[in-house]
């Protein structure tokens, strides 16, 4: 791109409404160094004296040509495109501005939509993974301009990408979707535990990761490995209304590991057992007449992440696993072995 856009010299109180072409830098000797203004700050009044104090009489303004933006104003544009819900814009700074979360929530972005802006060339969209857990105040992305001034039409085609994002899927194409307070019925199976052998590490663990969300463990039940057993209490828990049902213990392949057949017979609808993630393959996802089901493996007792700590918000946001949610899971998987 050819830049249009003219610096010229001026005198400083004829520099009002006008952008600084460059930094301003501020030394006080033996106390201060500084930036005193950025480049593209619109000068004041309250900025002369300012200016005077420092020694400048004249200075280099910008003058932008018809058709082209400063990297600020470019910047915000972009970002109130790309912005929907319970998200917040930061204020330009050197051409970048800043998407948080204003919420706890689901982090919704499409990888697609970000390499459809990136291939425009010139400015740069940069975003966590979506589909993630983000807190309240969380990164969400940032918008950078990459030269001084950009073409305006460049930034009306965001806009039209974000457009044409917005009437295709109902929705912006970065926003944070709240999450959902709801009732857990968690049953612990393993005779060992049930017999008070051992002690439930599974319980606080599960109530934990939960109460963090927003929601809690309604009622636990502690059930030997019998497969009757377990049928039983899920299917009175799915009587009893309870928002989800979690299994914990009993999930790999030992002959007295009767969790996922139970789960089976119970008639959940097994959407997938096992997961390409680590820690987290032995997961089992499903639904029982709606109800989301969880089999949970022995890593989310004691691993911080885990592929349960990936498909617990996108149910608490109101979302439906799918099968290829689960195979898309393998990329960027992998966070312990």
């Amino acid at each position: 791109m050819t830049m249009r856009t003219q610096l010229k010299e001026v005198p400083v109180q004829e520099a009002l409404g006008m952008r600084l072409a460059h930094d301003l830098t501020r030394i006080v000797p033996g106390s201060f160094k500084g930036r005193l203004f950025t480049k593209g700050h619109i000068v004041g009044q309250e900025d002369i004296p300012a200016l005077l104090d420092i020694g400048k009489a004249h200075i280099y303004v910008m003058e932008l040509a018809e058709g082209e933006l400063h990297e600020d104003d470019a910047a915000l544009r972009m970002a109130s495109a790309h912005r929907g819900d319970n998200v917040t814009m930061g204020q330009p700074h050197e051409g970048k501005v800043a998407l948080k979360a204003s919420i706890q929530g689901l982090a919704k972005i499409d990888p697609l939509y970000v390499e459809e802006v990136n291939r425009l060339g010139e400015i740069a969209l940069a975003t966590i993974r979506g589909d993630r857990l983000v807190e309240a105040g969380g990164q969400l992305a940032a918008t950078r301009v990459i030269p001084l001034v950009v073409p305006e039409e460049k930034v009306v085609r965001v806009e039209q990408i974000a457009a044409q994002f917005r009437e295709r899927y109902g929705r912006a194409p970065i926003e944070v979707k709240p999450l959902k307070p709801m009732r857990a019925g968690l049953i612990t199976t393993g005779s060992e535990v049930f017999s008070g052998r051992i002690e439930d590490r599974f319980g606080p663990a599960v109530r934990s990761k939960l109460e963090a969300l927003g929601s809690s463990v309604a009622e636990q039940a502690l059930v030997p490995d019998d497969r009757d057993e377990i049928v039983r209490k899920m299917l009175e828990y799915k009587a009893k209304e309870y928002d989800m049902i979690m299994l914990t213990g009993g999930m790999s392949v030992d002959p007295d590991d009767r969790t996922p057949g139970a789960i089976r017979a119970a008639g959940t609808d097994i959407v997938s057992y096992g997961t390409p993630m680590l820690p987290g393959s032995m997961l089992l996802v499903g639904y029982l007449d709606g109800t989301p089901v969880f089999g949970l493996p022995g890593c989310v007792m004691h691993d911080p992440f885990t592929s349960f700590d990936v498909l617990l918000p996108r149910v608490l946001a109101g979302e439906t696993v799918h099968k290829e949610d689960i195979t898309a899971m393998g990329y960027g998987g992998l966070h312990g072995c």
